[in-house]
């Protein structure tokens, strides 16, 4: 068992409340807010679910579920979009202290599958079909024996009024899981070459989010926004937990679109929302010709990519709220953010300071602490920090004193605000989406064509980074970006994985050792980039 990470205790930390008990009291409380309103592009349907309705269908999910075989520890999958299910299945498990597995709609068979089998879920449920492609036929094609389920095909009767719920208290209560219990499977990319399942408890949920919306001053009268997807800690942690502990309401939108998003920010009159930089531009870039749509929006919060500074400035100006920089992880929510109040310098220049609770600090390659304004490899520590990777306890990167290896470089200046200046692990992070490049890699080597392979980040001003393939082929061999895209695609490796650009080499660079210096072909890509700059 991982040591539990406790230098501090945030203001308003978690005792042995669960969010599932906040959504009763809401439902109690104030039944008829609206909770969560959301438009499903599934069936063009939308859907507006009171504080009651929610709990109601909630419940009757958890009594399905238990119907179903799924007991208090089990594994449930579900590879679903921004849509009211997704959220209403995280509080039914939680009612029966199962374990949420959310999984990206990206995802194909070759993901999926590997995740699923690491994960070995009672139950795996997916949208019939989302954006065309049909997701319970790829699901129920991969091998071993699961139970598939399929939202708009056979879910619907998990909470149907037809579901019987008597005795679903006493259930519940025989089921309540502990706040150290794990609640939460979410996969992140890492240098490994596979997903690494990040595991989180009702305590480290709670402890990185109260202090997160205690920051913002955020409460039952905000209404949230969420496009970032919320199969992403971003989304799950920020979209799905805080918005109904705070009693609050949330607006999905499944597909984003700028324009729509603006629409709905004006009918709903959103004052929060958040999402990595391809996000902020596009609203803001759609602002620009609208600016009365976002009147009500007071924060959006970026992070999952570095913010170019001039984005920070020009969206400040397009949108009229505060824009909020973050930083953290999957392993650990936002530890760091800019707040309401700060300077232009600090606002446009760092990436924020500690929430209460959380500490970082820089250090040089043998170890030791560095001075304000060098650079060096960030830890961090904190209450929110996660319990480990399941299967693979020798990746988890923390010290006995809960200092945890985040894999990033940076400098922290004299006030404690945090710059990230570059990494240490080999991801390339296009639009919030981390690429497994490690992953990516032993599949273009698999090219008959290919001798040599690297794939590096090539900025990009709107996705912050896309993929840059560099190759060495076989002698005699040719091979353009569409037949290598199609390759990967047999594959069923995901489209967000694709390289972007394709750059063909006699040799790669190498140390004397053999290594690839990746640094060299960095510098290559954003030449490239800058080249094709308008």
């Amino acid at each position: 068992m991982p040591p539990t990470p406790l230098p501090a205790t945030p203001p308003g930390a978690p005792g042995t409340e669960l969010a599932a008990d906040r959504l009763r009291h809401w439902a109690t409380v104030a039944p008829d807010r609206l909770a969560i309103t959301g438009t499903s592009s599934l069936t063009g349907l939308r859907t507006a679910l009171s504080y009651a309705e929610l709990d109601r269908r909630v419940d009757r999910i958890a009594v399905s579920l238990a119907s179903l075989g799924v007991a208090r520890g089990d594994v449930v999958s579900y590879q679903s979009p921004n849509w009211w299910e997704f959220v209403a299945l995280h509080y039914a498990l939680l009612r029966l202290g199962a374990v949420s597995n959310p999984l990206q709609p990206i995802f194909r068979a070759r993901e999926l599958g590997f995740m699923l089998d690491l994960a070995d879920p009672r139950l795996v449920i997916v949208p019939s079909r989302f954006r065309g492609f049909d997701h319970r036929a790829m699901a129920e094609a991969l091998p071993g024996r699961r139970r598939v389920l399929a939202v708009g095909d056979g879910f619907e009767a998990l909470w149907a009024n037809s579901v019987p719920i008597a005795g679903a208290h006493a259930l519940f209560a025989a089921r309540r899981p502990d706040p150290e219990d794990v609640i939460q499977l979410l996969y992140t990319s890492g240098t490994t070459g596979e997903p690494k399942g990040v595991m989180h408890s009702t305590r480290s949920l709670l402890a990185a989010m109260l202090p997160y919306a205690a920051r913002f001053g955020l409460g039952p009268a905000d209404v949230v926004l969420m496009a970032s997807p919320i199969a992403h800690q971003t989304g799950f942690l920020y979209g799905v937990v805080m918005p109904i502990w705070l009693g609050a309401t949330l607006v999905l939108q499944d597909v984003w679109d700028p324009q729509r998003a603006l629409d709905l920010i004006a009918a709903e009159q959103v004052t929060f929302t958040m999402g990595a930089t391809p996000f902020l531009a596009d609203l803001a870039a759609a602002a620009e010709a609208r600016p009365e749509a976002a009147a009500s929006l007071r924060v959006f919060l970026s992070a999952g990519a570095p913010i170019p500074r001039p984005l920070v400035r020009r969206a400040t100006e397009a949108l009229s709220a505060r824009i909020i920089s973050a930083w953290g992880m999957t392993e650990n929510g936002a530890v760091t953010t800019t707040c309401p109040g700060d300077p232009p310098e600090k606002t446009f220049e760092t990436d924020g300071c500690p929430l209460p609770g959380f500490a970082i600090r820089v250090l040089d390659a043998e170890g030791h602490a560095l001075p304000a304004g060098a650079e060096g490899r960030l830890q961090a520590r904190g209450p929110g920090h996660f319990l480990g990777y399941l299967k693979r306890p020798e990746w988890y990167a923390m010290d006995a004193e809960g200092w945890f290896e985040t894999g990033d470089l940076a400098r922290i200046d004299a006030d404690g605000y945090v710059r990230i200046t570059g990494r240490l692990k080999d991801v390339i992070i296009r639009g919030g989406e981390n690429i497994p490049v490690v992953e990516v890699e032993n599949l273009l080597y698999q090219h008959p064509a290919v001798r040599e392979a690297a794939l590096v980040a090539m900025p990009d001003p709107r996705l912050g980074e896309r993929a840059c393939a560099f190759l060495a082929l076989r002698e005699g061999a040719t091979l353009d970006l569409a037949a290598l895209r199609g390759f990967l695609e047999a594959r069923g490796l995901a489209r967000t994985y694709w390289p972007e650009r394709l750059e063909i080499q006699d040799a790669l660079p190498k140390t004397p050792s053999g290594k690839v210096q990746k640094n060299l072909l960095r510098d290559r890509a954003r030449a490239l980039a800058g080249d094709a700059a308008p």
